[in-house]
C-alpha cells in the first residue's frame, strides 16, 4: 500500500470518528467546514484525495490538528517528546518561561507545562473558552494567582485548580524563582 493510500484511508477513518465523537453530522460538519456534503462523503469513503486547504477546514471545524487527522498509527500511541523538543512560547529577559511540554486530544485538547517565572515577574492570561480548567502544582518558591481579579496564594508544594475562563495572571511577588507544572484542558468542540 503506498503512502497516499494510507493517508487517504487514514483520513477518512478519522473523520468519520471524529466527526461521530463531536455528535456531528454529515451536512452539520460540512456547514462548519464550508465544503460540500459529497466531498465529505468521499473523503470518508476513502474516494478522494483533498486539498490540503480542505483538510485544514475540516481540521479546524472539528477543532483538532491536521497531524490527529492524518495519523495512520495503528495501538495504543505513546509519544515521547524529548527536552529539547519542548516549545518555549514566552519568556522574559530576567530568565522567566513556559515551555509546553506535552499535549494530546482527550477529548478535548490537553496540555502540560512547566513555568518558571523570576522573582516580580507577571504573566497576565485572556479568558480561555468556557469550561476550560487548569491544573497547576507549585515546586518552587510560591505562586501568586489572580483569577478574575481576587489573588490567591500558592506555596512550594500545594496545588491549584481553576475555571480558566475569566482573566488570569501567574505572578511571583516571592524573593526566589518560582517554578511549577500545570495541566491546562479544554472542552471540545461541539
Amino acid at each position: 500500500m503506498s503512502d497516499l493510500d494510507l493517508l487517504t484511508q487514514s483520513l477518512a477513518r478519522n473523520v468519520k470518528r471524529w466527526r461521530n465523537e463531536r455528535g456531528f453530522t454529515l451536512d452539520a460538519l460540512a456547514a462548519r467546514a464550508g465544503v460540500s456534503r459529497g466531498m465529505l462523503i468521499q473523503i470518508e469513503q476513502a474516494r478522494t484525495n483533498p486539498s490540503i486547504g480542505t483538510v485544514v477546514k475540516i481540521g479546524d471545524a472539528l477543532g483538532i490538528s491536521i497531524t490527529t487527522l492524518l495519523d495512520y498509527e495503528q495501538g495504543p500511541k505513546v509519544r515521547i517528546v524529548p527536552a529539547e523538543q519542548a516549545v518555549r512560547l514566552w519568556s522574559t529577559d530576567a530568565g522567566s518561561y513556559n515551555r509546553l511540554l506535552a499535549g494530546t486530544e482527550a477529548p478535548g485538547p490537553l496540555e502540560m507545562w512547566d513555568w518558571r517565572l523570576m522573582p516580580g515577574d507577571r504573566s497576565p492570561s485572556d479568558p480561555h473558552p468556557t469550561g476550560t480548567v487548569e491544573l497547576v502544582h507549585v515546586t518552587t518558591g510560591e505562586l501568586t494567582l489572580t483569577v478574575d481579579g481576587e489573588k490567591y496564594r500558592v506555596p512550594a508544594g500545594a496545588s491549584v485548580s481553576f475555571e480558566a475562563n475569566t482573566p488570569h495572571t501567574y505572578g511571583n511577588e516571592g524573593g526566589e524563582p518560582m517554578e511549577m507544572v500545570m495541566a491546562v484542558s479544554v472542552p471540545p468542540v461541539h
